[in-house]
């Protein structure tokens, strides 16, 4: 019903790459197709998922994606330029500037927020000791941080008043929404390919498994030093700006994997005895993936992991980000017995169809009020 009867957008702060942030825009276009989709960047090479979708870029589409961490304070400015107040419902699905587009009185503009922007609030000390960019210009963009933080600060929280109503993707980001936006939201799990990553079978698991971006804050070099000193093979999927790094501290029991298809990924989290993820995260996709899959997570107690960690049931914390605290943690899981069925089963809850239903529940909720 709602459907049919409101004129519907979503908007997202960009279309480059694939993470979760890009999986729940595709949910959103699957519950509306004909919704146009707003945002700064898109890159159909990098990512193939909207060929039928309505992509409306913005001007900084014309500039390099390569330069997409330079740009916060032109989208901050475009986003808040853009006129939505057309439209009945917008949906901005956000970890950054995008909300803050401009809607009209009548608009219900409903915010998925995956976090208060990193780089003003919840690490703002990483991104400026580990900016990201070619070491030739990580100084000059450690100068532009110091210098535009604060009245990027002042913008972020104006736009997070923008919204009508906010939805977190954990608990933990919607206790950051309270303590940073001071604003109340609901909490709504970001869509889990569940069916893809299911187990099907009981094959014999070995060795331990780690995936994603291998950035410093992820904390890959824990799980690897671990690994080196038990002598458990590790299998590292991924790629970033931390991998060469990595690999000098690896040693023989630890394979990295860097151009892993969809199918190969599968098969690696569901042979695995275990999946590590060392750093906090605001839910952790790849996590609940690996529980998709049957695998047990070993995960630093904090963060979106307190959501879906069933303390020795489907997985185990380690309290400390240290190799030894993580190095305890390995060992007791390698001593356990799981259900790997029954974790496999445990984690449909999170799947792309629940995130479907609960949110279209929200929708017809507020907008029959």
């Amino acid at each position: 019903m709602v459907k049919n009867k409101l004129k519907i957008a979503i908007v997202c702060d960009w279309l480059v790459g694939i993470g979760g942030a890009e999986r729940v825009v595709l949910e959103l276009h699957r519950l509306y197709p004909k919704a146009p989709i707003y945002t700064s960047q898109y890159d159909r090479e990098d990512i193939d998922w909207f060929d039928d979708a309505d992509i409306r870029t913005t001007w900084l589409q014309h500039l390099p994606k390569s330069l997409k961490k330079f740009l916060p304070i032109f989208r901050a400015w475009t986003f808040s330029r853009l006129d939505l107040s057309n439209y009945d419902l917008v949906i901005s699905s956000s970890g950054a500037e995008a909300k803050g587009i401009h809607t009209g009185k009548k608009t219900i503009h409903i915010n998925y927020c995956h976090s208060p922007t990193h780089y003003y609030w919840i690490r703002p000390d990483e991104y400026l000791k580990n900016p990201g960019f070619p070491l030739g210009v990580n100084w000059l963009a450690r100068i532009g941080l110091k210098i535009l933080i604060e009245p990027l600060k002042r913008w972020d929280k104006i736009a997070s008043k923008r919204p009508t109503y906010m939805i977190a993707n954990s608990t933990h980001t919607q206790n950051m929404i309270k303590k940073y936006y001071r604003r109340d939201s609901t909490v709504i799990f970001p869509p889990v390919d569940y069916d893809r990553f299911k187990i099907k079978n009981n094959d014999p698991r070995h060795g331990l498994i780690i995936a994603g971006r291998q950035t410093p804050y992820k904390r890959f070099d824990l799980a690897i030093i671990a690994c080196n000193n038990l002598k458990i093979p590790l299998i590292v999927i991924g790629n970033g700006p931390d991998h060469k790094r990595l690999e000098k501290i690896a040693k023989r029991n630890v394979t990295f994997l860097t151009n892993v298809n969809d199918n190969e990924i599968i098969k690696h989290f569901q042979s695995s005895l275990g999946f590590i993820m060392p750093n906090m995260d605001d839910f952790g996709i790849v996590a609940v993936e690996a529980l998709s899959a049957g695998t047990p997570v070993i995960a630093y107690q904090k963060g979106g992991a307190l959501d879906y960690i069933n303390d020795g049931k489907n997985g185990l914390f380690f309290k400390k980000q240290t190799v030894e605290s993580l190095t305890e943690a390995i060992e007791t899981l390698l001593k356990k017995n799981f259900n790997y069925e029954q974790i496999s089963t445990n984690a449909e809850v999170y799947s792309a169809n629940n995130f479907k239903k609960n949110f279209e529940a929200f929708i017809n909720k507020v907008t029959t009020q």
